[in-house]
C-alpha cells in the first residue's frame, strides 16, 4: 500500500530534529518539491543533480532522501539544467526530501556517529557544535595510527594520510565531507587526528606544525551513510522499499 507523503516528511523532520539545526540558507532542509502523495519506493543519494534524479525516477523512486539539496547556488533561472532538475523530478512523480546538517550531527544515524561506528568506536563526545548543536563527534580510541588508517583503507576507494600526529591517539575527531571549519578546534577538543572527507590545501603545513593524523576519505564517500540509514529505517517504518541512488562521484 502507498504511505502518505506527509507521513514520511513528518516522520523525517522529527526524526533528524530538522528544525533544531541552523543551517546555511542554501541548504533549505526538508521537502523541496512534492509529488502527488503518494509515495511507493524510497530512494537515497547524496547530492541532487539531474542524473540522480533520472536514475531515481527510472527505479520507481517517488521519493528521493538527498544530503545536498537543489537550492544551494540558487536564485537561479529555471533554464538549461536547473530546468531539467526540477522537470524531470515532475514528470517523474518523484518528491524531493534534502537534509543537510541535522544528518551530520545525528547522534544515531548521522554521517559522523556512522564514521565513527564503522571504525568500532563510540562517538563520545560532541564536536563543531553550531548554535548549540554539535555537527561532529569525537571518540576516544586505542587504536594505533597504523590500525586506523588500515581500517579506513579496507572502508574506502582512496585515503590520504598525512600522518604528523602520535603513532597512538587517544582520541579520534570526525567531519564527513568538508573538514576545514574542523581544524582549529580539534586541540579544544583533546583530539590531534581527524577523519574527514577533504580539505584544503594549506593544512598540510599546519598538520606538520602542530602534529597532527588527517585521514581524508572522500567528500562523498564520507556522506553516503546518513541517507542511506534514514532511508532503511523509514522503509521499515512504513513497510515500503529502498534502494541507494550511487553516482561514483570520486571527490
Amino acid at each position: 500500500m502507498p504511505a502518505r507523503l506527509e507521513d514520511l516528511v513528518a516522520y523525517c523532520d522529527q526524526r533528524t530534529r530538522r528544525a533544531a539545526f541552523k543551517d546555511a540558507p542554501g541548504a533549505f532542509n526538508g521537502l523541496q518539491v512534492a509529488n502527488d502523495g503518494r509515495v511507493t519506493r524510497i530512494g537515497a543519494a547524496v547530492d541532487a543533480g539531474v542524473v540522480p534524479f533520472q536514475q531515481a525516477v527510472a527505479a520507481g523512486v517517488d521519493f528521493l532522501i538527498v544530503h545536498h539539496g537543489m537550492y544551494w547556488d540558487m536564485p537561479r533561472p529555471l533554464t538549461g539544467p536547473v530546468y531539467e532538475r526540477v522537470a524531470t523530478l515532475v514528470r517523474g512523480n518523484c518528491a524531493l526530501y534534502s537534509n543537510h546538517l541535522p544528518l551530520d550531527g545525528h547522534r544515531e544515524i548521522g554521517n559522523n556517529a556512522l564514521l565513527a561506528r564503522q571504525l568500532g568506536l563510540k562517538p563520545d563526545q560532541p564536536f563543531l557544535v553550531r548554535d548549540g548543536e554539535p555537527i561532529g563527534c569525537v571518540s576516544k580510541s586505542r587504536l594505533t595510527r597504523a590500525a586506523l588508517r588500515s581500517r579506513l583503507e579496507n572502508l574506502y576507494p582512496r585515503v590520504i594520510a598525512i600522518e604528523f600526529g602520535s603513532p597512538s591517539p587517544r582520541a579520534i575527531a570526525f567531519c564527513s565531507g568538508a573538514g576545514n571549519s574542523a581544524m582549529p578546534e580539534l586541540e579544544g577538543a583533546g583530539a590531534d587526528t581527524l577523519v574527514t572527507g577533504e580539505l584544503r590545501e594549506e593544512w598540510f603545513n599546519r598538520a606538520q606544525e602542530e602534529k597532527l593524523n588527517l585521514y581524508l576519505c572522500g567528500h562523498y564517500a564520507t556522506e553516503v551513510h546518513a541517507v542511506q540509514a534514514l532511508a532503511a529505517e523509514l522503509a521499515k517504518k512504513f513497510r515500503l522499499p529502498w534502494q541507494f541512488i550511487p553516482t561514483g562521484n570520486p571527490l
